[in-house]
């Protein structure tokens, strides 16, 4: 992509192998194609490693790629700070130094939108690993959860089910005797030993100790789940610069994978299955030219004071209407005429903006269907 965000390339690999394996394959690709110029790598953070990064450095190339969620511990401090860049609405950015001392420059970024909906997930993960804690602790309690391996594989997938929200939990299983035994602590075991004299019964898995489970919520780690939520961390090799071009550049990523999602959400064509390879590269083409249709009008919008929201414009649009007023003649052929809806004036003056005049009267076409269907006839 140019640095005004026009698509130029792009390249297709095999889908049996991982993200990661790709970099230094498309670093070859693309410098062979179109040189070593000055280009600037912008990476997710789930597609490089430091090895990685290490490798680019020794190329003398530039990067902005993203870190994993764990990167942000080191930097607490300056979370709780003010200084903070509000450069949209939703959106506010901080340039931070690196904490090795490297040449390297971390751009903080917090967005309002992104931490509702992290809160979102981790509160409703929550109340669901909480709910499953609760049934366990109601099954222990009377008597139907007395296999401590049981409990424990329990415990287990219920944590794997529920990962975005398990660090926040400690969770204990305990093992207790049996009231009726009372105060006799070798009353389960001594049980157990008359019962199954050949020791075939092991503690705690038919004797008549029972299992306690017992949960709480790390306060460390939840008021670090507060604070950490919407925040994500860029690193760049890059001189400092402003913080709002850093993430603009790095948000380029983001609007790419919109022009795959066009298909699914916009269009509804999902699910897609690909059984041949020209499917593939066709399915990527289409993605590739829409993106750049996206960024034109993008431009275009910018360049005459509309702002840079081109689905806003696409949803203005589609008010228009057009429609096909077929005419019969004595001649035998008809005469197709067509007429386009008159735009609300909100939208006539955002035409006027863009110079496009819609037609103001029907306008004689012709009737492209018979035009073509002779051909179609003879291709079939």
């Amino acid at each position: 992509m140019t640095p005004e965000g026009l698509p130029l390339a792009y390249e297709v690999f095999d889908g049996n192998r991982p993200d990661v394996t790709t970099f230094e394959q498309i670093i070859d690709v693309m410098e062979s194609k179109y040189g070593q110029a000055r280009r600037t790598w912008v990476v997710d953070r789930g597609m490089v490693d430091e090895e990685q990064l290490e490798r680019l450095r020794q190329r003398g190339a530039t990067y902005l790629v993203g870190t994993p969620k764990s990167a942000l511990r080191r930097f607490e401090s300056q979370l709780t700070d003010k200084n903070w860049s509000q450069i949209r609405p939703d959106v506010e950015v901080k340039l931070c130094a690196a904490p090795d001392g490297t040449a390297e420059t971390y751009v903080l970024c917090r967005s309002t939108a992104r931490r509702e909906k992290e809160r979102a997930i981790r509160e409703r993960f929550r109340q669901r690993l909480e709910k499953g804690l609760l049934r366990l602790q109601e099954q222990a309690r009377h008597g139907r959860l007395r296999n401590r391996a049981v409990a424990e594989r329990r415990v287990g997938r219920l944590l794997e089910r529920n990962s975005r929200a398990s660090k926040l939990f400690d969770v204990e299983i305990a093992e207790l005797p049996d009231p009726a035994c009372g105060a006799d602590p070798g009353c389960a075991e001594g049980f157990a030993e008359a019962r199954a004299p050949t020791s075939r019964r092991k503690p705690g898995k038919g004797g008549r100790g029972r299992l306690q489970v017992n949960y709480s919520v790390h306060e460390d780690r939840a008021a670090w789940a507060d604070l950490s939520e919407g925040c994500y961390l860029l690193r760049t090799n890059l001189p400092p610069d402003a913080p709002e071009h850093l993430w603009q550049t790095y948000m380029g990523l983001s609007q790419v994978e919109d022009a795959f999602r066009v298909g699914k959400n916009d269009l509804v064509l999902r699910p897609i299955f690909h059984h041949t390879q020209q499917r593939t590269h066709s399915h990527i083409m289409v993605c590739f030219l829409a993106l750049v249709m996206w960024r034109v009008l993008q431009q275009w919008m910018a360049s005459c004071g509309l702002g840079t929201a081109p689905r806003k414009l696409l949803e203005e649009m589609a008010e228009v209407r057009s429609m096909d007023v077929v005419l019969p003649t004595r001649a035998g052929q008809p005469v197709r005429l067509r007429v386009v809806s008159r735009p609300e004036p909100r939208l006539a003056i955002l035409l006027q903006h863009l110079g496009l005049p819609l037609p103001n009267r029907p306008k004689r076409i012709q009737n492209v269907v018979e035009k073509i269907a002779p051909k179609i006839a003879q291709v079939q």
